[in-house]
């Protein structure tokens, strides 16, 4: 029997996370033959380059396209999408893949369904359906407006796609991957590492045995003149904390250069005792990460989705992740230090919650393969109403 040779394009650190057991799957299916293409900042150093993190693991790397600009306006991220469908088309007709994954709502993923879906490929699209503040509002929409299959990874995102005019035999509901991975730390979460003698980063060499905060912050590229003030008021807040902190550089997206030169600014000006910065973890030690900690902070997806699934009291700033379905365990809070540190001691009073499966009960990865392997493969929808 012929495999099909199912590709799928990483274009970011936090991607992986979200598909790794699915690309497993994947993998080791009898049925099916894995392509991995990684793409932009997943290939970049300054954002952790997940490819070391991807290659240890066991996956061969098929392809890597190097598409990052330098720059934040927004025209820069449609320039970085221009040039990844430029690549991505060549690649896939060297590749000659079956059917295309392409994950999520990051704004370069809607090359990777523009370069397969404009060449007749079918299209699988993983997370449709949700709703988000940001950019990756119409990314994602348009992704699955574009994409054939649509894995998603709650009831509520499976109703939300069909009301989008896609067919209920081609909307999937497989759960997250991420929350499989969520799924082994929440039946395990033994913290049998020291981040910093594993990852080293920067900052004070903070005394987190007794306890720690996370904190992940990323731009608003639909509010890019605040993105100054707002981190600001959350490194002010966790400075009049002084909590030891754990915090992680921002992804690339229009506005990380000023939330990147906001927080060295910081850095320079205080030299704050409490804080120590990381680019990137493996996922698994990531999560076991935020397990333990106290409280995580920011406007993080991972507040809303693997929080929930292990329990974590959440702190969520702003409205980037504006109208996502959430637990109990996330407060939110506006930009402001007052707002961030009485949301925080909130949380901290509070301690962990018991775990809500929103997004799936730890089997995704396994269902996504499946659903790869049988389902009917095709390159032409019309709307269904």
């Amino acid at each position: 029997m012929i495999k099909r040779k199912i590709c799928v394009v990483i274009t970011a650190r936090p991607s992986y996370a979200r598909v790794k057991t699915a690309l497993y799957a994947i993998k080791n299916h009898p049925d099916l033959e894995l392509q991995l293409v990684l793409a932009g900042s997943a290939l970049l150093d300054r954002y952790g380059d997940a490819s070391k993190v991807i290659e240890a693991d066991g996956f061969k790397v098929i392809e890597k396209i190097y598409n990052v600009l330098e720059g934040e306006a927004p025209g820069i991220m449609a320039k970085i999408t221009g040039l990844a469908i430029m690549e991505l088309s060549t690649t896939f007709q060297n590749l000659k893949p079956d059917l295309v994954v392409t994950i999520a709502d990051r704004f370069e993923t809607i090359a990777t369904s523009i370069a397969a879906s404009y060449q007749n490929i079918p299209l699988a699209h993983i997370q449709g359906g949700e709703v988000t503040g940001n950019i990756d509002e119409k990314v994602r929409h348009a992704n699955t407006k574009l994409a054939d299959i649509h894995l998603v990874a709650s009831e509520d995102a499976r109703k939300r796609v069909i009301r989008l005019g896609e067919s209920e035999r081609y909307v999937i509901n497989t759960g997250c991957p991420s929350m499989d991975l969520a799924k082994e730390v929440l039946e395990n979460s033994n913290f049998d590492f020291n981040p910093l003698i594993k990852y080293g980063g920067v900052g004070s060499e903070i005394k987190w045995h007794d306890g720690y905060v996370v904190v992940m912050q990323h731009p608003v590229t639909t509010e890019l003149d605040a993105t100054k003030k707002d981190i600001e008021a959350t490194l002010n807040a966790i400075y009049e904390l002084n909590i030891p902190t754990f915090w992680f550089w921002p992804n690339v997206d229009a506005g990380s250069d000023s939330l990147s030169k906001g927080i060295r600014a910081f850095r320079e000006k205080h030299q704050a005792k409490n804080i120590h910065y990381f680019k990137n973890m493996e996922p698994i030690d990531f999560l076991k990460l935020i397990k333990n900690s106290k409280c995580l902070i920011g406007n993080s997806s991972v507040g809303i989705r693997e929080s929930a699934f292990l329990g974590i009291p959440v702190v969520n700033i702003g409205t980037r992740q504006h109208g996502r379905q959430r637990a109990k365990s996330v407060i939110d809070c506006n930009h402001d230090k007052d707002q961030i540190k009485s949301s925080v001691n909130a949380q901290l009073k509070h301690g962990s919650y018991e775990p809500e499966f929103i997004y799936g009960n730890g089997l995704a990865g396994q269902k996504i393969a499946a659903t790869l392997a049988t389902i009917d493969l095709i390159f032409h929808k019309t709307i269904t109403y």
